[in-house]
C-alpha cells in the first residue's frame, strides 16, 4: 500500500479549524471498526497498546520494535491516515531517527514526539519531567531530517505544562515549530482559558488530546473548531468502551454460567465476520486454493 496519498490527505486535513476528530486504535481490529464507522484517521494509541498488548500502564514499557509491528498490523487495514504516537522517540536524537526510520517503513503517516525525560508517563499522569527545550528542538530537527517523505508530518507534543507552567509549555511549543515541526501539541491544559490560549498564541496547526477522565475537560467539537483546532485526539474511547463491554458480559457469564439472554451484551456472530472482512477471504480461497 502506497502512504504518499494518506500522507498528503492527512496534511489537507490537519489545518486550523478543521477540528479532525482522531479516535485511538490499539490494534487492527480496533482500526477496522473505526473505519467501519466512518471515520477519516486513525491515531495510535501508546497508551492503548500497552494496555491492550501488554497488560500494564503508559509508562515507556512498549518497546520501537513492538510499536512498529503494531503500525505495520494497522497499516495493512485501514486505507486512511495514521498518526502514529512515538512517545519519547525511543531515546536521544539518534535513537529518534532510528524510531522515524522503522515507523515511517511500517506506515506511519504521521509521528508524535514528545519532550518527556525517558520512560515517559501517560500525559494525563502526575509526575511528570521534560528534558531540556535545547534536547527536544536536537530531535524534532533529527526527524525532520530523517524523514524520507517530506510528506510524513512531524508532530512535536510537550508536556511542560505540569513541570514548568503553561507559558513555558506554549514557548516550548514555539520552539519545536521552528525546529521544523509541522504541528504541535500542548498536552493536558486544565481550564477553558488555557484552551483556549493555545491556538492563539500558536498560530499553525495544534493538537487537542481528549482522555475521559483525564486532566483536560471535554469542549464540543463545534467549539474546538470555533478556537482552530486542527485536530482532536480521542485516544482511549475505543478501548474504555471495550472494557466496559467485556465487563459487563464476562460479569453476566460469571454470574449465570452461560450467557442466555444477555446476548445483546456481545457483536452478533455475522457482524463480527463481517468487520473482519471475511468474504474477502473466502472469495480468496476460492480464486486461489485448489479443491480435491
Amino acid at each position: 500500500m502506497s502512504n504518499h496519498a494518506p500522507r498528503r490527505e492527512l496534511r489537507n486535513m490537519l489545518v486550523p479549524g478543521a477540528a479532525l476528530l482522531l479516535p485511538g486504535v490499539a490494534n487492527a481490529l480496533a482500526a477496522r471498526v473505526v473505519a467501519d464507522q466512518g471515520f477519516a484517521a486513525a491515531y495510535v494509541t501508546g497508551a492503548g497498546i500497552a494496555n491492550t498488548f501488554l497488560g500494564v500502564p503508559d509508562i515507556g514499557l512498549v518497546t520501537v520494535s513492538e510499536l512498529a509491528r503494531h503500525v505495520a498490523a494497522i497499516r495493512e487495514v485501514f486505507a486512511g491516515p495514521l498518526v502514529v504516537d512515538a512517545d519519547t522517540g525511543f531515546g536521544n536524537a539518534v535513537n529518534v531517527m532510528r524510531t522515524v526510520q522503522m515507523l515511517e517503513r511500517a506506515g506511519a503517516d504521521a509521528l508524535q514526539l514528545e519532550d518527556q525525560v525517558f520512560p515517559k508517563r501517560c500525559g494525563h499522569f502526575a509526575g511528570k519531567e521534560v528534558i531540556p527545550a535545547a534536547e527536544m528542538v536536537a530531535k524534532i530537527k533529527a526527524a525532520v531530517d530523517t524523514r524520507r517523505d517530506a510528506d510524513l508530518v512531524i508532530i512535536a507534543r510537550t508536556d511542560a505544562i505540569e513541570p514548568e507552567g503553561y507559558a513555558a509549555a506554549t514557548e516550548r511549543a514555539a520552539a519545536y515549530h521552528e525546529a521544523g515541526a509541522d504541528v504541535t501539541f500542548v498536552e493536558a491544559p486544565t481550564s477553558m482559558e488555557q484552551i483556549a490560549g493555545i491556538p492563539r498564541r500558536l498560530p499553525w496547526p495544534q493538537l487537542m488530546n481528549i482522555v475521559l477522565g483525564g486532566r483536560t475537560p471535554e469542549l464540543p467539537n463545534a467549539k474546538l473548531k470555533d478556537l482552530g483546532y486542527a485536530g482532536v485526539i480521542y485516544a482511549n474511547v475505543a478501548l474504555q468502551s471495550a472494557l466496559k463491554g467485556m465487563q459487563a458480559a464476562l460479569g453476566e457469564l460469571r454470574r449465570l454460567g452461560h450467557m442466555g439472554e444477555a446476548t445483546n451484551l456481545v457483536i452478533d456472530f455475522a457482524d463480527r465476520q463481517r468487520l473482519v472482512h471475511k468474504e474477502e477471504f473466502d472469495a480468496l480461497e476460492r480464486k486461489y486454493v485448489a479443491k480435491d
